[in-house]
């Protein structure tokens, strides 16, 4: 045989016969690593696969840290106290027709399109938060949220039950109101604690519940309180415009819709309540302290309106720029002066007039407590109530005087 140079010839096999004794060797082979692989599998799947188990989702979820157990705690507890309150007014219908506004009777045939009324019809323009404070359906929101006595308000519970409610008060100063909604039959309403908002802590954590953008109901958010005795002056699409003193201020989300509705700790107290945001900021928010409240609620309760303590002056807080413009003295105080349009300092027939004060006098103390920028005399006059007599320390030119006034009623 001669070979090609630098092919290489096979030598023959006998296929058959070397498959045939070579698949009796792989057919052994693989069933001898087939049980010893089974058997390693099946001992060692006892561990592993037993705890892959572990590792399915379950139906309820473990809180990581104490700290969201009480959040979750929070929210699953008070949630049904918080409710959506939906504001209806009769709204004009419009309807397009065609005019000559040459009037009917002239030769020439000109229409131009215009609107016109026809009747009326119910419609939803609004919406905020509240929060159940008795088991008889007494509701806390912002005033602002039922500002208009010419619309009517729902309440929708978590549950989504609708009620009717009436405004049972609208608070003169703080941006506060108390609505009022029956119980069906024997019912009772799930209701918040109300808390302490006098010992609140900067970085303390904080849960808001509303309903945002005044469409998804019982919506929450977590943060920290800010910043405290913050003072804003805060504006509603309705032309509504209140100076907001002693505020907290969270940096919890809170959007449209969730004004009226609760701050609370991480006890499920209600330690404020949200009424405003910064709109021009991220994540800067504002709730009127708890406290603030309780006077109000009281007075409701008892059949009566919600009234403040009346002194009846017309004030400027003293500030190093003021000391300095007005050549004053001290540092801190309550300047007793007419307003900027002329507006008397001394309310005729008020408290202050009864009592002796004068333009231009300078209020030091109220009731034992200095006047300062963090504690001013409209915070101090609040912790009293009408027809207290209080002992006021006064600055007149260089003179201290003590008068005692007797505090009339704001309502």
């Amino acid at each position: 045989m001669t070979k090609n140079r630098g092919i290489y010839e096979l030598p023959k096999i006998n296929f058959k016969k070397y498959l045939k004794n070579r698949l009796g060797w792989v057919a052994f082979f693989a069933i001898s690593t087939s049980l010893l692989a089974g058997f390693t599998l099946g001992s060692f799947s006892n561990d592993y696969f037993s705890d892959l188990v572990n590792l399915v989702p379950s139906n309820s979820y473990t809180p990581q840290v104490s700290q969201e157990q009480a959040v979750i705690n929070v929210v699953r507890q008070y949630s049904p106290a918080v409710v959506s309150i939906v504001i209806s007014k009769d709204v004009p219908i419009m309807e397009e027709y065609f005019y000559n506004p040459l009037g009917d009777d002239s030769p020439f045939i000109i229409e131009i399109p215009g609107f016109r009324q026809n009747g009326t019809k119910k419609q939803e323009i609004g919406g905020g938060t509240g929060f159940i404070v008795s088991s008889d359906g007494m509701i806390v929101t912002n005033k602002h949220v039922v500002l208009d006595k010419k619309a009517e308000y729902s309440v929708f519970t978590n549950d989504g039950r609708k009620y009717p409610a009436k405004v049972l008060a609208r608070d003169p100063i703080q941006d506060l109101a108390i609505l009022k909604i029956e119980p069906i039959s024997e019912e009772a309403f799930a209701t918040v604690k109300l808390g302490d908002s006098s010992g609140v802590q900067i970085g303390q954590t904080v849960i808001a519940i509303g309903n945002a953008l005044g469409e998804f109901r019982n919506t929450v958010s977590v943060g920290a309180i800010s910043g405290l005795k913050r003072t804003v002056l805060a504006s509603s699409n309705q032309g509504f415009t209140e100076n907001l003193e002693d505020i907290i201020q969270t940096d919890a989300a809170i959007n449209l819709g969730n004004s009226g509705g609760p701050l609370l700790n991480l006890k499920g107290e209600v330690i404020a309540v949200n009424t405003a945001v910064a709109e021009s900021a991220q994540n800067i928010g504002f709730a009127i302290p708890i406290n603030s409240l309780k006077r109000g609620i009281i007075q409701v309760q008892a059949g009566e309106d919600i009234t403040y303590p009346f002194l009846g002056v017309r004030y400027v807080a003293i500030t190093p720029t003021i000391k300095e413009e007005k050549k004053l003295s001290i540092d801190n105080g309550a300047l007793i002066a007419k307003g900027d349009a002329g507006e008397t300092a001394i309310i005729k027939g008020s408290a202050a007039e009864e009592a002796g004060f004068k333009s231009g006098d300078i209020i030091i103390e109220f009731g034992g407590e200095k006047i300062t920028a963090q504690n001013s005399l409209a915070l101090i006059i609040q912790k009293y109530n009408p027809k207290d007599q209080v002992q006021v320390k006064i600055l007149r030119g260089e003179e201290e005087i003590e008068l005692t006034v007797t505090l009339g009623e704001r309502s």
